[in-house]
């Protein structure tokens, strides 16, 4: 069994499902510490041919709190916003509106009160239109202890496998620790880089934006095989 590690963000791109389709089993780093001002709570999207940053407001907490912890801050009234954005965005896309039936309602539940439930359920929805097999996890919930790349391992051990995908932008860290020696475990590294495709409205490719924007360009069935690295 092979495993991957990653923080809950808010609308992810491509390459988060990228690493989650890699992977037999999938954890939601959840029980790290909270970032303002990051992925965590913020994505962008095309909006008029242009990258649009849309962030969910949080109650502000101590500086120690971990993810599962925050709270949504709905004195705002960016929920109202966000769809009308999203809306705005994709609905003339040509494969916009099977994105949007399946985003929007988790934007609208205010059930979510907290920021994590709200991006694993966004994150869930998208998994299941990309037919995304993998089994998920929550971190909190498996009570690993440690920090950094003994934390990680724990959760491998929890998961029961020595094979960790790690994600782009973790290698160093992870090397300089000497995941590898210390732990027992086999690390491979995602390879995974995005290849332009035609967007609404945009003059040139605009890269790195929320899945949203593949999956309402590229249709279900395109934003699987891109999202696995099938392009041609």
């Amino acid at each position: 069994m092979s495993c991957a590690i990653m923080q809950p963000t808010y609308l992810p791109w491509s390459g988060y499902f990228n690493l989650m389709a890699s992977v037999d089993d999938f954890v939601f780093l959840d029980d790290v510490q909270f970032e303002r001002r990051s992925w965590q709570s913020r994505n962008r999207i095309l909006l008029d041919g242009r990258e649009h940053l849309l962030s969910v407001p949080s109650v502000r907490a101590n500086r120690e709190a971990t993810i599962d912890v925050i709270e949504i801050d709905d004195s705002i009234s960016w929920r109202e916003s966000h769809a009308k954005v999203l809306d705005a965005a994709y609905r003339k896309a040509p494969h916009g509106p099977d994105m949007l039936a399946a985003v929007l309602p988790c934007i609208a539940d205010r059930t979510l009160h907290l920021l994590v439930d709200l991006n694993i359920r966004i994150i869930e929805a998208l998994a299941q239109l990309l037919f995304i097999p993998t089994r998920l996890h929550r971190a909190s919930a498996l009570g690993c202890s440690g920090k950094r790349s003994e934390h990680l391992a724990l959760i491998c051990d929890h998961i029961g496998t020595n094979d960790y995908l790690s994600p782009l932008g973790s290698q160093y860290y992870l090397e300089k620790d000497n995941f590898s020696t210390h732990h027992g475990k086999r690390l491979r590294l995602q390879s995974f880089s995005p290849t332009p495709y035609a967007q609404r409205r945009a003059n040139s490719f605009v890269s790195h934006l929320s899945v949203v924007d593949v999956i309402s360009h590229l249709g279900l069935e395109g934003a699987r095989n891109y999202v696995l690295g099938k392009t041609s």
